[in-house]
């Protein structure tokens, strides 16, 4: 579960969209249960819960599985409780990263997290130390192809927005956290499909990463994403096409 389009649209060239299934849904478990457990198990009245089990059914697990991680979080079933955590720290070239975590054992988590910066020329920092880099927004991504640009941004508009940009290969819709459930629904409900729809921390401004840094930056999120513990992570590079078809060659 990536945090930010960026590295989202990196991982599809890359072609690692195959990751585990296994380790999918081991996050998106835990992301059900602590929802739950601070909202309540109502998806209507909980839009934290009703996220993850939209996740839950874009990865096809089964009813089962949300519904009893859903009662794992409210109490209905013994369950692990799990602590939320955010770390800071530095990817190759200067990339800022915050990570999003969830852990039942906050020692051996923090420990692993350090291991994985260090092997890939990065390191864990104090908390604080890049979060201002970054705005919490709601982030929509739509393809280009079939939608009718001057309505789109009219119903987004409309609805609450931020703003509507062309980045040349989708439209990106950005809104409040707060009224982000609101525009998507207006997004959906005129019909348009969505490629990516969440609340994110979107960072001010990237850095372009080529060769070497390019190289141990994809390894260093590769490397965070399978690790059990870690939910989301936002970074704030960049790497042009061309880059990314060398290094996925």
């Amino acid at each position: 579960m990536s945090g930010h389009s960026k590295w989202s649209t990196i991982k599809r060239k890359k072609g690692a969209a195959d990751a585990k299934r296994g380790k999918i849904f081991t996050k998106i478990i835990r992301e059900i249960m602590v929802a739950a457990r601070f909202g309540g198990g109502d998806i209507n009245a909980n839009p934290r819960l009703r996220s993850a089990v939209l996740a839950a059914k874009a990865e096809n697990m089964p009813k089962d599985n949300i519904e009893r991680a859903i009662k794992k979080g409210t109490g209905e079933l013994e369950g692990v409780n799990y602590e939320e955590l955010t770390y800071e720290g530095y990817g190759p070239g200067g990339v800022a990263m915050i990570l999003e975590v969830l852990t039942d054992n906050k020692n051996r988590t923090v420990a692993e997290v350090r291991h994985i910066f260090s092997k890939h020329n990065g390191s864990l920092g104090e908390t604080g130390c890049v979060s201002w880099m970054f705005e919490k927004k709601g982030l929509i991504l739509l393809d280009k192809a079939g939608v009718e640009e001057d309505k789109l941004i009219e119903i987004a508009l409309d609805a609450g927005a931020l703003d509507v940009k062309d980045t040349g290969k989708d439209f990106e819709v950005t809104t409040d956290s707060t009224n982000f459930e609101a525009v998507k629904k207006r997004i959906e409900e005129a019909g348009f499909k969505l490629n990516y729809a969440e609340v994110t921390m979107i960072p001010q401004s990237t850095i372009r990463l080529t060769g070497k840094d390019a190289e141990q930056m994809l390894k260093l999120m590769e490397g965070l994403e399978d690790a059990d513990d870690v939910q989301k992570v936002y970074a704030n590079f960049d790497i042009a096409d061309e880059e990314m078809e060398r290094l996925s060659a």
